[in-house]
This record gives C-alpha cells, sequence and structure tokens, in this order.
C-alpha cells in the first residue's frame, strides 16, 4: 500500500496540570506500615524519580514557551545526535563513566542500570514510562539526568514507538483489504502525532500534518485516484 510508510516519515507542551499528573503516576508507597505511623496514612512518599520529573517539567514548559516550533526541532536533532549520534560516539567512554553529583543510592543504581543496560547487560530503568515522562528525561538539559539515562529513555520511547507502527499497520492492512481504503489509518497516525510531547511534534517536517489531513479528508484509497468512494 502507498502511503503508510510516508505517514511516519519525520521523527502539548508540558503544563502544570502534566507536572501534577507525572508526580501522581511516579508516587509510591510509603513503607512505613499505616500501623505503626499514622502519618504514613496521610503522606504516601514521592519517589526521587517523581520530584526529577517534576523539576524537569518545569524546565521544558519555560522551554517551550520560549523558543518557537522550528528552532525547538532544531535543538531537539542537537541532542538526539548527543544521545544516539556521533557526538555520544565520540564521548561514550565518559558518559558510560558519568555518575550523578549524589551520594543518593537511589540516583547512583538507576545510572548504574542505565549504563549497564546502553551495554546490554541489564535491563532499561525507564521501561514502561509514559512517553511524556520519558521526553522530560530524554531532552532535559538540566544535569538531573545522566546522558546514559537521557540515551535509555530515549531507546524506551523509540521502543515504544515500533510497537505502535506495527500494531496500526496491522490496523492499516485490515483495513484496505476491508474497503481499499486507509482513510482510519490516517486518521490514527494523526490522532498519534497530536498525542506526543511538543518537542516530539517539533521533529517532523511542516507539512506533516497538512499532508495527513488531506488524505483524511480525501477518504483516501488506494487506486491511483485519490479522493474516489
Amino acid at each position: 500500500m502507498v502511503g503508510i510508510a510516508t505517514a511516519f516519515s519525520g521523527s502539548s507542551s508540558i503544563t502544570t496540570a502534566a507536572t501534577a499528573n507525572i508526580q501522581s503516576a511516579a508516587t509510591v508507597s510509603t513503607e512505613k506500615t499505616e500501623k505503626n505511623d499514622p502519618q504514613a496514612r496521610a503522606e504516601p512518599a514521592v519517589s526521587t524519580l517523581a520530584r526529577q520529573l517534576s523539576e524537569a517539567a518545569k524546565r521544558a514548559e519555560l522551554r517551550d514557551a520560549t523558543i518557537d516550533f522550528k528552532a525547538l526541532g532544531q535543538l531537539a536533532g542537537r541532542i538526539t545526535d548527543e544521545l544516539i549520534g556521533d557526538t555520544y560516539s565520540a564521548n561514550r567512554a565518559r558518559n558510560h563513566a558519568e555518575v550523578p553529583g549524589t551520594d543518593d543510592p537511589e540516583l547512583l543504581a538507576r545510572a548504574r542500570q542505565a549504563t549497564a543496560f546502553i551495554k546490554g547487560t541489564d535491563s532499561n530503568p525507564f521501561k514502561g514510562l509514559s512517553r511524556e515522562q520519558l521526553a522530560l528525561i530524554t531532552y532535559d538539559e538540566g544535569g538531573d539526568f545522566t546522558v546514559d539515562e537521557r540515551r535509555a529513555a530515549w531507546r524506551e520511547a523509540s521502543d515504544q514507538e515500533q510497537v505502535w507502527k506495527r500494531q496500526v499497520v496491522q490496523k492499516a492492512s485490515a483495513e484496505y483489504e476491508a474497503t481499499g481504503k486507509t482513510t482510519s489509518f490516517f486518521a490514527e497516525v494523526l490522532d498519534h502525532y497530536e498525542s506526543l510531547p511538543v518537542i516530539e511534534r517539533a521533529q517532523y517536517p511542516q507539512s506533516y500534518v497538512a499532508g495527513l489531513r488531506q488524505k483524511i479528508g480525501q477518504d483516501f484509497v488506494h487506486t491511483g485516484n485519490q479522493g474516489e468512494n
């Protein structure tokens, strides 16, 4: 089917409400029992990662509000090179040796696990986080996360994207077999794009959304006659 590959070509601002959601999602129950510590019932402990994500969300909100969409895409490209491109390769040994400037055992352990994951000897410490949370880690330049942690977050987001692509292409194939069209496919691709963090959306071509909407409006068919019903 033509058109499906082009829908993947290219690569809402983080709000205060999103910050609250991140904190809620990463909140962990306290190790103290309710029986021995009544205060534990009223004040659940917030994980170190939740606090880091909250601070990263504030920086992301400021970043996204102060540079335009094109510049944001360029920034994302530079950061991506630092995490997976030639810049990372040139600094691989230094990146692997990087440790957080803290004696917090949780932070030190996570940084070690991220590096071990990059080397292929451990699991990803950020597996299962949301795309929003992963983007906060990946593109944060505040110093809270090591380069290998940010690379690990990028890898998890990439893995999630590949899972989504496989699923949506299967749906597109089923739609085409049933109707000869892929209108719903393009609509789902557009919905997915609009669900991404703004810094990820900024990496797509400027014509990406207009192209998808055009195909949706034409009730896209693959007969060579676009717009045919």
